[in-house]
């Protein structure tokens, strides 16, 4: 059951890209024409950004802000429609984007990441480093 609890997500950045249009935005960051791009953090973050390293990957969390919150059922590409849980669009009841990125490079509260497939201005919720099964950060 769906009830009317609110729950308050504040973005800690956002996105800068080159990418605009939702219509022909790759719609996976390892598709041809994912561009890189900055993310962007909040200068009250920055404390947070200080273990983090060229070369590793992390899991980029974003809020889809322009995506439909009505829809449950797509059809994926060329698939028949498809209960919206069972993909990955954009477009959803809760939009949030889950984006596995290599860090690029680090500079103070920016950070140039590869193969991101967001809009310019997306906003980040949380960065998380992806581990091994071992616990260590992957490289």
């Amino acid at each position: 059951m769906i009830s009317d609890d609110q729950y308050v997500v504040r973005p800690i950045g956002w996105v800068e890209s080159s990418l605009t249009d939702p219509e022909t935005a790759p719609r996976q960051g390892d598709e041809q024409g994912a561009p890189d791009a900055w993310l962007v953090f909040e200068e009250g973050v920055r404390e947070g950004l200080r273990d983090l390293r060229a070369g590793t990957d992390v899991i980029l969390l974003t809020w889809l802000d322009r995506a439909r919150r009505d829809v449950l059922t797509v059809h994926p590409r060329t698939l028949p429609a498809t209960g919206v849980f069972n993909t990955r669009r954009p477009d959803r009841p809760n939009p949030v984007g889950l984006h596995r990125v290599p860090i690029v490079s680090i500079e103070g509260t920016r950070m140039l990441v590869r193969n991101l497939e967001v809009l310019d201005g997306t906003p980040i919720v949380d960065v998380k480093p992806v581990r091994d099964h071992n616990g260590t950060t992957e490289r």
